[in-house]
């Protein structure tokens, strides 16, 4: 080391910017290669396809079941609400012509005090269902994970990346997908835990 400051400053007195330079780089890169030396083991990868693993499994299947369930139950709701708002609004145009201006005054008042409890219930209805699609599919992303994790370890992956459309990998090698063993085990999975 004393050899390459003693070299280095030699260079700088000369000027040798250049030569300093490229100096610097070949130490760089010995004193890395020296590193990566001893782990100079190839990264194998893999991938899956979430949104297929989510339609092909048992467990996808029921997740989709339930939040369909939920959200029907929460529509339900908003129908009866919409029907109340029409019923509401069709009687006031019926008895625009017969009402006082004040009594039609009232009326529309109350319409418009239904219409803004409609849409707060609305948007709380909304809030209801990602709060329990997020809840949903965060159970159901654990699953999945330690089933990855494990044919990841079973396989010496280093590495297991997400594909898909909302993905940010754009290729892949067909044979680093394991979707096909992911949704074999949660199925398997939920076959076990169905038999008594």
């Amino acid at each position: 080391m004393q050899q390459v400051s003693t070299r280095i400053l030699r260079l700088w007195n000369r000027g040798g910017w250049a030569s300093i330079i490229v100096t610097c780089i070949s130490l760089l890169g010995l004193g890395c290669a020296s590193v990566n030396d001893g782990v100079s083991k190839a990264l194998v990868v893999g991938v899956v396809d979430p949104q297929r693993i989510l339609q092909e499994t048992v467990k996808g299947q029921q997740l989709s079941d339930a939040l369909n369930a939920f959200m029907k139950d929460r529509q339900a709701l908003v129908e009866l609400e919409q029907k109340e708002l029409r019923d509401l609004e069709d009687a006031l145009r019926a008895q625009r012509t017969v009402l006082s201006s004040s009594a039609r005054g009232q009326k529309e008042e109350q319409f418009r005090q239904k219409m803004a409890g409609y849409q707060q219930k609305v948007a709380e209805l909304n809030r209801e269902v990602q709060e329990k699609q997020r809840e949903l599919q965060d159970t159901f992303r654990r699953e999945v994970s330690e089933i990855v994790s494990q044919i990841a370890s079973d396989r010496n992956l280093g590495l297991v990346l997400e594909h898909g459309p909302n993905s940010g990998t754009l290729f892949y090698q067909d044979s680093w997908d394991i979707s096909n063993a992911v949704i074999e085990a949660l199925n398997q999975e939920s076959e076990e835990s169905e038999s008594p």
